[in-house]
């Protein structure tokens, strides 16, 4: 079981960070000859992306259910962009089997979404959690002194006056 550190943390980025959520909705839930490719497709990716540290893939999580997710952080968006058009990588090699399988047809759904961001434009607070999420990606820290609320955290406002939660007997 993973250590969980109690107590309140957050995530410290330098520089930005790429955020990438990719995923696929089943349309056809019968055709799993069209879907289970395309649902195998993305640990492979990764286990490319893992192997080696060069890749520029910081971390990743993998989300199954009827819609499944990966949320991927990535160190810049020249990264990512390089591994999807790398023709030696895994990528698109999928990607041209998934045109070619699925195209229009409808029977499996796919889509991503990217997003760059700044440093000082990241926010968020995991307490009493295993090392998680964009903290386990880059920087894992004690929330400090003067930053227990979230626009404190995020540089919004210059006070620091966090909600006290109402204890009922």
């Amino acid at each position: 079981m993973a250590e969980i550190y109690p107590g309140r943390y957050t995530a410290e980025v330098d520089g930005e960070v790429v955020v990438f959520l990719i995923g696929m909705r089943i349309n056809k839930l019968r055709k799993i000859s069209t879907w289970l490719p395309v649902l195998l497709a993305m640990p492979k990716m990764l286990a490319v992306l893992q192997r080696d540290p060069d890749s520029g893939l910081l971390g990743a999580r993998t989300y199954l259910g009827p819609s499944p997710l990966v949320v991927q952080y990535w160190r810049s968006f020249e990264d990512l962009a390089r591994f999807s058009r790398d023709s030696t990588a895994p990528h698109l090699a999928a990607w041209r089997k998934f045109n070619r399988a699925v195209g229009a047809s409808g029977d499996v759904g796919i889509w991503h979404e990217t997003y760059l961001v700044p440093g000082s434009s990241v926010e968020c607070i995991y307490a009493n959690m295993p090392v998680f999420g964009l903290a386990k990606a880059t920087r894992h820290v004690p929330v400090r002194r003067g930053r227990d609320t979230a626009s404190a955290r995020i540089g919004k406002t210059a006070d620091d006056n966090p909600a006290v939660p109402v204890r009922h007997a």
